[in-house]
């Protein structure tokens, strides 16, 4: 039945069918009746136990709680008219359960961390800290980047009884963070509950897949990868507080690290569990379920239940909340799981941050040739392709290969944007996604002497290119948009600009919002420069699609992808810069 369900496309058209309570003819039994081809094609599709009432356009129903479930799946995404108002309220109440609400997280205060907490904390931290206490433990802390959730969550673990030993699963890439920060911002507790003089709490880095015995520690930090081959060894350590930093990375149900983490969840000795993200939903609503589903089982009933109730299928076969169920989402999530704050609310004193589409010119004749090459070696691969699989990697290696022929095509232009904007003496930042546009612009700009953060770094030589733009000893970073969207502080810069574009709005928001962060005291300017005559333009409108879900349902209003005055206004002064020094040189 589900996967029935799954293939349906969504249709808002009117008049679709009737729905009346009856006595069949057949069966001698009240049955419900629905009238209209449409209605009846869907009725056989979902509902098996169905047969054709008088004619081909009528189909009875028998009245049972799941074929009444079904019935509601269908008004609620395919309107009908119902004639029998007064017997459809009656069994739908009758139908429906009554689930046990969850205890309403009560309006925050300001709490004060325990004694093991060395830090301070802003106001609107202390009320995160709060709303932690209230929830205990058990919650999605949604702030915006750059609003310090690890400090928050730090000062918790540090006012909870009973919260140590804790796991905190991150990207590979925060491991190291995760330990600095516990170190700057926590006490050493001995056994008995004593703070011991300024003594920090024991970590341990747990980079190895093979199992053995870990040993005792205050903190366990592992990334998400690793977590499958450690589980047996880590079920083994009492862990008392869970956090899972970047919970995004647990969106899919299906994946072997969202598997893992759900064991660990359940056991006996996991009092707190905490997810952190300021992206939780990276481009579909629907996977907020798996990440609620760890942290407050129950809350959103099962998958299931919470796409019938919430969601339509589009044409792809993925779940999309319905447009007029984002807010009631938004609330449901915000009352019981979810703390959300965004800078503009708690961060007066930050500037604003404008993004800004730039369409730029690309060798186009270089860009269709690559083209040309990649759907020939395609429609080879797929006649050559023994199993869906081969066919789906040679599909994926193609779209990959575009991407990165865009990227080529259009990059003489990035180098002399990036350019323009470096002659008035400013820091950038530029995001690309494939190695080898990194590798091309780090040669093009090598000028500028940049830093630069890429895939396969240690964690050394990342911190030492962070420090060195920080320091300001360069004014250009050149980052992975992958490598360099989480774990970072940028905000020596206030541009960013975006080489290439990757398919999720979240990786974007992740990537500027390195810049636009506590400590930034410029607008940050954004731009995505997209190459005429490329797939760049169909890929924005995607990023501007999936960011109107996202907004609607964790901040209500929707965010703009542009804003022309601001974004223009910048150019305008960068151009007008770079002709009154052009002028001055030739005088």
């Amino acid at each position: 039945m589900k996967v029935l369900i799954e293939q349906i496309p969504v249709d808002k058209t009117k008049n679709f069918g009737t729905l009346e309570y009856v006595l069949d003819k057949y069966s001698r039994t009240w049955s419900w009746k629905v009238t209209g081809s449409r209605a009846v094609t869907m009725v056989s599709r979902l509902i098996p136990q169905s047969w054709y009432g008088e004619g081909p356009n009528e189909a009875i129903i028998p009245d049972n709680f799941q074929n009444i479930q079904q019935i509601q799946w269908i008004l609620e995404r395919y309107p009908m008219e119902i004639l029998s108002k007064s017997a459809w309220r009656r069994k739908i109440l009758k139908s429906t359960p009554k689930k046990i609400k969850p205890k309403k997280i009560e309006k925050l205060s300001k709490a004060n961390p325990g004694k093991q907490f060395k830090g301070k904390l802003l106001n609107f931290q202390k009320e995160g800290l709060d709303f932690l206490l209230k929830s205990s433990g058990n919650a999605l802390l949604a702030d915006e980047m750059g609003l310090g959730k690890t400090v928050q969550t730090l000062a918790y673990i540090s006012t909870e009884k009973q919260s140590s030993p804790t796991l905190v699963i991150a990207p590979l890439v925060t491991l190291r963070n995760w330990q600095r920060e516990i170190g700057k911002f926590m006490k050493k507790k001995s056994r008995n509950g004593r703070l011991m003089g300024h003594a920090i709490p024991s970590t341990t880095l747990i980079r190895k897949g093979k199992s053995q015995d870990i040993g005792k520690f205050d903190f366990y930090i592992i990334n998400y990868e690793l977590l499958e081959k450690r589980l047996i060894d880590l079920s083994k350590l009492n862990i008392r507080t869970l956090v899972c930093d970047e919970v995004q990375n647990l969106r899919s149900k299906s994946t072997k690290k969202y598997a893992a983490v759900k064991k660990l969840a359940a056991l006996k000795s996991i009092k707190y569990r905490i997810g952190l993200s300021g992206t939780p939903i990276y481009n579909r609503g629907s996977e907020i379920w798996p990440i609620v589903d760890i942290l407050r089982p129950g809350l959103l009933g099962s998958f299931k239940e919470f796409c019938e109730y919430f969601c339509y299928v589009n044409d792809k076969g993925k779940a999309i909340v319905l447009e007029n169920k984002r807010e009631s989402l938004r609330e449901e999530l915000c009352r019981h799981v979810m703390l959300r704050r965004k800078k503009s609310d708690v961060l007066k004193e930050l500037k604003d941050k404008v993004r800004y589409k730039e369409f730029i010119d690309s060798d186009s004749t270089y860009y269709n040739k690559e083209l040309d090459k990649i759907w020939k070696k395609l429609e080879t691969e797929q006649k050559e392709a023994q199993t869906a699989f081969d066919k789906s990697a040679s599909f994926h290696r193609a779209i990959q290969s575009e991407r990165q022929a865009a990227g080529v095509a259009k990059l003489p232009h990035v180098i002399n944007f990036v350019k323009n904007i470096m002659e008035i003496d400013e820091s950038v930042v530029v995001f690309c996604h494939h190695r080898a546009i990194h590798d091309l612009l780090h040669n093009s700009l090598s000028e500028f002497n940049p830093a630069s953060i890429i895939g396969g770094q240690s964690d050394n030589k990342r911190q030492l290119q962070i420090d060195m733009f920080q320091e300001g000893k360069t004014k250009l970073m050149i980052a992975g948009l992958r490598a360099g969207n989480l774990g970072i502080n940028l905000t020596r810069a206030k541009y960013v600009i975006f080489a290439e574009l990757d398919w999720s709005p979240a990786i974007h928001r992740q990537a500027e919002d390195r810049l636009h962060r506590i400590g930034q005291k410029n607008t940050v300017f954004a731009y995505y420069l997209i190459g005429n005559g490329t797939l760049d333009d169909h890929v924005a409108k995607i990023l501007v699609d999936k960011s109107y879900e996202i907004d609607s349902i964790m901040d209500k209003t929707t965010e703009s992808f542009e804003n022309k005055e601001k974004a223009e206004l910048i150019l305008a002064q960068i151009h007008d810069k770079l002709n009154s020094t052009q002028k001055t040189i030739s005088v």
